[in-house]
């Protein structure tokens, strides 16, 4: 691996000097050194990735370049002037513009009111709405999106309602413009269309700086790479000249062997089942269907047993674990979980029965940002025991120390704000609320997106040890060779049907690609209960 003390990638002919430069920056929080004398640098023109785990410091850089955070100690020069930004208002000011992770724009607009929101043309004291929807359009136009300025911004997919965030941070001449992680939801021509987009930003002299967990990605898009780990610098990359298994080395500070480990374990042994022959049932879905959401299924999940379910976006993964966990009703089937039929019609009902939850999208139905990790981890159990028998506090540290021990949580202490966790730590406080109530079966949804590598392992051992203890675990991921790691048995759906239930023997990532594209599979792999 390249040297990062000794031999730093030298500066693109075309432009010698950084549009941005942070020099020995430093930034604590009680009980917590979150950078420490961080280096780092943009150029115009290129993507710059800023990889490390949760925890690493990337947020807090980010943060410190924008004014959302003041540093301890260092120096910010933008174009080669020292800055000091009052906030994020200040910076997009100044040419830097940020698009986070969670679209941070209004529905109920027009695509044309959003890219303009806040810098409407005005005309007679009012605005002047068809300058308005002409100066969107010739944005729109420049980044050669095909969107109609006219048109509601919620009618349209996650992506496009990035792409319109995006188009707005250039209409305010951006210099610098930072992509958190952009691609989260999207799907593969969505990426595509997506890197089209910062390529041509490239070409027009934007300094971008790309922040995501998927390597792939990373490799494709990105031409410089830093480095952080535990808050401090690791070294500034050239993409080319590193290679993938020296970056997560980097990252982790370890040779990660720790997936490859998880997966011959699982592998060689079956959770929850001494031999080859099928667990008990603990949840059987007879057509379980709802209108719109996704047609009549057949699902058997036995116990201790976890279930993958596979498929694209949109086809109907989510749906059907909403429908399993009580999150939305179906409009036919039937539901037997442990022998006992039942109408699951709430979340509750379904934690009173052992069933857990955990959505995919943890910011708006997870993790409560204004509560501590200890409120967050009781959630759950208190709401099950009733707001009129409330949890001694002693027993609320107890549940709570040893979860963050348990599950590694990194955290000051349980009284910290869970919002000023990282992805991956929030994350695990949210196992943890759902963990409190002794499931028997837990629903995971995306649980690994958005997170880093080695966050991403230790929520994988979790899963394998829950099975192997016995509970029943049905698990969703966008990312195949994941679902693929850990599940005795993979259900794939596509345009909201199931169109194949596997046992996971000698399953590979082409196996399950070509049943999703073609519905069709070895029949030796069906397991006898698909519909």
């Amino acid at each position: 691996m390249p040297d990062p003390v000794t031999t730093r990638p030298p500066a693109p002919a075309a432009a010698p000097q950084p549009v941005i430069e942070m020099t020995d920056i430093s930034i604590s929080f009680p009980g917590v050194k979150a950078l420490d004398g961080v280096d780092f640098r943009m150029f115009p023109g290129e993507v710059h990735s800023l990889m490390g785990e949760n925890g690493a410091g990337k947020s807090t850089l980010i943060k410190a370049l924008t004014g959302v955070y003041s540093v301890d100690s260092g120096v910010i020069r933008l174009d080669g002037d020292q800055v000091t930004f009052a906030g994020p208002a200040q910076a997009q000011a100044a040419g830097i513009s940020t698009v986070y992770q969670e679209v941070n724009l209004l529905g109920n607009l027009t695509v044309a009111e959003n890219v303009m929101l806040g810098r409407e043309p005005r005309r007679f004291g009012g605005i002047d709405w068809r300058a308005m929807r002409r100066r969107a359009a010739e944005i729109l136009e420049g980044l050669h999106l095909d969107i109609d300025p006219s048109s509601l911004l919620n009618a349209h997919s996650l992506a496009v309602q990035q792409l319109v965030a995006i188009a707005r941070a250039i209409d305010v001449q951006a210099k610098v413009l930072i992509l958190d992680e952009p691609t989260s939801s999207l799907d593969v021509e969505e990426v595509a269309e997506l890197f089209r987009v910062i390529r041509s930003l490239k070409e027009r002299g934007v300094a971008i700086l790309f922040v995501s967990h998927f390597l792939d990605q990373v490799y494709e898009i990105s031409d410089r790479l830093t480095v952080l780990r535990n808050g401090a610098l690791v070294g500034e990359y050239l993409t080319d000249e590193l290679l993938r298994i020296d970056l997560v080395q980097a990252m982790i500070g370890k040779e990660l062997s720790a997936l490859d480990d998880l997966e011959s374990r699982v592998h060689a042994t079956e959770p929850g089942a001494a031999d080859a022959s099928a667990p008990p049932a603990f949840l059987n879905a007879t057509a379980i269907s709802r209108k719109g959401a996704i047609a009549p299924v057949d699902l058997t999940i036995g116990e201790g047993e976890v279930v993958g379910l596979a498929g694209l976006l949109g086809s109907g993964r989510t749906e059907l674990a909403r429908l399993i966990g009580g999150v939305d009703r179906p409009d036919n089937g039937r539901l037997t979980v442990a022998g006992t039929p039942l109408k699951l019609r709430t979340p509750r009902q379904a934690i009173k029965h052992r069933i857990a939850y955990s959505s995919e999208n943890r910011r708006a139905e997870g993790i409560v940002d204004e509560l501590t990790v200890r409120d967050n981890i009781v959630l759950a159990l208190q709401a099950d025991r009733g707001w009129f028998r409330p949890i001694p506090r002693k027993r609320q540290d107890e549940l709570a120390a040893s979860y963050i021990e348990a599950l590694n949580i990194k955290t000051p202490s349980a009284d910290a704000l869970v919002r000023n966790l990282s992805g991956g730590n929030q994350q695990k406080v949210l196992l943890a609320r759902w963990l409190a109530i002794a499931p028997r079966l837990l629903i995971l949804d995306e649980p690994t997106r958005g997170i880093d590598v080695g966050a991403k392992a230790e929520i994988q051992k979790l899963v394998y040890s829950l099975a192997e203890n016995g509970m029943s675990v049905l698990f969703i991921s966008a990312e195949l060779e994941e679902v693929l790691r850990l599940a005795n048995r993979i259900v794939v759906l596509r345009d909201r049907r199931k169109v194949a239930d596997l046992r996971n023997e000698g399953l590979g990532v082409d196996d399950l690609l070509a049943v999703i594209a073609e519905g069709s599979t070895d029949p030796e792999l069906e397991t006898g209960v698909a519909s």
